[in-house]
């Protein structure tokens, strides 16, 4: 697993994924900040945090598209799949390099708060340290829900854009059942989107409480769609 990690990582920045992948989001995150706190006066920063949630939805399938897309196309599929690892290995060494770069991107993005230290000096009401961690947690469980749900479309298709465009829209998808969730009536049916909307359980951390069930959800459904992957090679692996 750590020679596919460290193979993945290596590809992110000996291509353009990585640098394009780091800059993008970036660049966009640093508008959403300036425009919701520093052009707006104020150390608030959950405006931030909710426009960054579509920032990785739009810019981690840029990550997750080579996976096994570009495997399929170069014909190294077979590589790695003869390899002396398992197929889990290497479904958990390419997503854990995926994780890493998210973690890399949410780091960086923190230095955006230095702006904000010169308001709350000057007696501005903004964002905690609890709701600031309770945001960077509530972002590090979806995202890596986003890139597990990546990687299955990845391991389906052997274009790379195919791989963005699905996977944008099956987390759009996500955020919709949400979004229309509360409209509808039957409750049978409102629980089951509930359970199967990733969005439902990201409110608590946002507000700095630590959610050991919302917590537990998020790894689940990651590793639901982890095992998917790994089922998906494996099939094609002894078929």
């Amino acid at each position: 697993m750590l020679a596919i990690f460290k193979r993945e990582m290596r590809s992110y920045f000996t291509t353009s994924i990585g640098y394009i992948f780091l800059a993008s989001a970036l660049a966009i995150a640093a508008i959403i900040f300036s425009v919701s706190t520093v052009l707006s006066e104020t150390a608030d920063a959950s405006v931030y945090f909710s426009g960054l949630i579509f920032v990785l939805m739009i810019f981690l399938p840029i990550l997750t598209m080579k996976s096994f897309s570009e495997e399929k196309r170069t014909k190294t599929e077979q590589l790695l799949l003869t390899a002396p690892v398992s197929t889990t290995q290497m479904v958990l060494g390419k997503f854990f390099s995926s994780f890493t770069m998210l973690v890399i991107f949410l780091v960086l993005s923190s230095i955006f708060f230095i702006p904000l230290s010169s308001y709350v000096a000057e007696g501005a009401s903004g964002a905690n340290t609890a709701l600031v961690m309770g945001n960077m947690m509530a972002l590090l469980l979806v995202g890596m829900c986003f890139i597990a749900i990546g990687l299955l479309v990845s391991s389906l298709t052997e274009n790379q854009f195919a791989a963005i465009v699905i996977t944008v829209v099956a987390l759009l998808l996500l955020f919709l059942i949400n979004l229309f969730n509360g409209f509808i009536e039957v409750y049978a049916i409102r629980v089951v989107l509930d359970w199967l909307s990733i969005y439902a359980r990201y409110d608590k951390f946002t507000y700095g409480i630590f959610d050991i069930g919302a917590l537990i959800y998020y790894i689940s459904i990651t590793g639901v769609f982890l095992f998917l992957t790994v089922r998906v090679f494996e099939a094609r692996k002894y078929n």
